[in-house]
């Protein structure tokens, strides 16, 4: 019995060890999202608005209370890294319920909504299994932190100091 409960812990850990990727998919980058101002934009821009500098983007939506629960630890993060740029990606099921989620919660940031939800290629790449859900880009444009779901997560903390 010993034998087989060792190939499972190997058989589990070999398979938790796949590689996060460190660049987006050029499908990821090429689907589109919608501005606040009703703009339909690709996500390859959403970068470049923001380029050479480092980049937090929470997916979230108005309906996720893990979302809503976890908006204190993301505005004590943005207060404590003003340099940072903040995106949101809204998978709300309608864009009036979005506006309405970032006036109620006051969210800070750049705004975007998925209008395919997690039916579309950049949730493909992400393949989002739980909001919120957050990821790091730095300077250079790689991703750092590919998958964590606490704004406070230490993971996420130092990949923004660095």
């Amino acid at each position: 019995m010993n034998k087989i409960k060792y190939i499972f812990v190997l058989l589990i850990t070999f398979l938790s060890c796949k590689d996060e990727p460190k660049q987006f998919s050029a499908a990821a980058l090429n689907d589109t999202f919608i501005a606040q101002n009703g703009d339909e934009v690709t996500f390859q821009s959403i970068l470049d608005k923001h380029q050479g500098k480092t980049i937090v983007i929470d997916v979230w939506a108005s309906w996720c209370s893990d979302c809503i629960k976890g908006m204190p630890k993301v505005k004590t993060l943005q207060a404590n890294n003003p340099e940072v740029a903040y995106v949101f990606l809204s998978l709300d099921r309608e864009q009036g319920a979005w506006h309405r989620g970032i006036a109620k919660y006051q969210v800070n940031g750049d705004h975007y909504f998925m209008p395919n939800a997690k039916d579309c290629d950049f949730a493909d790449f992400l393949n989002i299994s739980w909001i919120p859900r957050y990821l790091v880009i730095n300077k250079a444009g790689e991703i750092v932190v590919f998958n964590v779901i606490e704004a406070d997560d230490d993971k996420l903390i130092k990949a923004i100091k660095n």
